[in-house]
């Protein structure tokens, strides 16, 4: 049986203008630094279930500073 691909939301911190558009679509894949910047929770890695959402808050974001990643 073939392992299942592992997703990871990454935010580039140099493009991040702090709209939080990612926070408000996937509140359980970000957290906000002390500047209103998002960031992955933890290690990034995307729950089964919500892949939906990684998705939905890369393409919300005007920056383009989300990432998902395909391990």
């Amino acid at each position: 049986m073939p392992n299942p691909k592992t997703l990871r939301v990454r935010v580039d911190a140099n493009k991040c203008q702090g709209h939080n558009r990612c926070k408000a679509v996937a509140p359980e894949l970000f957290e906000l630094d002390e500047y209103g910047n998002a960031r992955a929770s933890g290690d990034g890695r995307v729950p089964p279930g919500q892949e939906e959402m990684a998705s939905l808050a890369k393409s919300n974001c005007p920056e383009f500073a989300v990432e998902v990643i395909e391990e």
